[in-house]
């Protein structure tokens, strides 16, 4: 009798019936929400919908010299408690989710600046690695976060490579700037570059100067065409002007040193968040056109950060 020949069908791990293939991309994973959360960013400006803060842990009860954990005094840490639990109630306020960095072992003190530990995008984020030998491992307690709020890491930096995420700024949903100095290298801002470039989005790196941390405590947008500035380098300037954003000047304002008037946090175009105590910023700002809501950050202005600083943005509007 002649062989039969039926073909073989294929399982379902080979393709056969039962597959069903993936053909939409990873950036629509994320749009959707049913695979990633659906928290992408572009921009410094639109409606805050998500924010990853830090609950102040044991370990900020350290003794020893402030200094020795980049600080200037130590923080009351009941007290940096209930302004941590105010600063979550006003979020939520205005509709943010909030999400939590929390210490699960010995944790370094500086953990509560979650801002400077992940820079997200329209795909998910990019981890931080910390310059500073005390922050060592915070980058670790940020992505169990991410990954608890369902966030995509789309790189960690490698090698030497040290980026923080207050050095990282959307100018435009197409321009992204990259602050060069103290806390993130060359390195760091290429490893930003090949995720942005991958994502239709140039980067341009802009030096700092020495006296400051980050690129946030030179220059913070409020709206799509307007930012603050101190201490501005020109190459920042410069890149503001291409992206067509103009700038208020506040050098002669003594509260952006003393209360970090200028570490806010913009929630909506012309609306922030911002330390309270700081009435001659408040009244500039105010004349600009931008509302301003306030909160007392007096623990984290122990620690050298305010709003800014401490509020990681994960998700805006857009």
């Amino acid at each position: 009798m002649p062989l039969c020949n039926t073909p073989r069908v294929l399982p379902s791990t080979l393709k056969g019936p039962g597959w069903r293939g993936r053909d939409d991309a990873h950036v629509d994973d994320v749009r959707g929400g049913a695979v990633w959360a659906p928290y992408r960013v572009n921009s410094e400006v639109a409606r805050l919908k998500a924010v990853l803060l830090t609950w102040p842990s044991d370990e900020l009860s350290f003794t020893g010299a402030p200094n020795d954990w980049l600080m200037a005094e130590r923080p009351d840490l009941a007290a940096m408690r209930r302004e941590a639990g105010a600063i979550a109630a006003f979020y939520e306020s205005i509709g943010a989710a909030v999400h939590w960095i929390r210490a699960r072992t010995a944790a370094p003190p500086n953990l509560v600046f979650a801002r400077d530990l992940v820079f997200m995008t329209p795909e998910g984020a990019v981890l931080a690695r910390m310059a500073a030998r005390q922050r060592a491992g915070e980058e670790r307690l940020a992505a169990i976060a991410l990954a608890e709020a369902g966030v995509p890491i789309l790189a960690t930096p490698r090698g030497n490579a040290t980026l923080e995420g207050a050095d990282v700024m959307w100018a435009r949903p197409d321009l992204v700037l990259v602050g060069l100095g103290n806390r993130t290298n060359e390195a760091g801002f290429a490893t930003v570059g090949r995720v942005l470039a991958d994502q239709g989005v140039r980067c341009i790196g802009v030096a700092l100067p020495a006296s400051v941390q980050h690129l946030l405590g030179s220059i913070n947008l409020l709206d799509h065409d307007l930012a603050v500035a101190y201490d501005a380098t020109p190459s920042m300037r410069e890149a503001l002007a291409e992206a067509g954003i103009r700038t208020l000047d506040f050098v002669d304002v003594p509260e952006v040193t003393v209360a970090r008037a200028l570490n806010f946090v913009t929630v909506a175009p012309r609306e922030i968040v911002m330390p309270a105590n700081a009435p001659l910023t408040r009244t500039r700002l105010e004349a600009a056109g931008v509302r301003c809501h306030e909160l007392v950050v007096d623990q984290y202005l122990r620690a050298e950060g305010a709003l800014g600083c401490l509020t990681g943005v994960l998700a805006r509007e857009g």
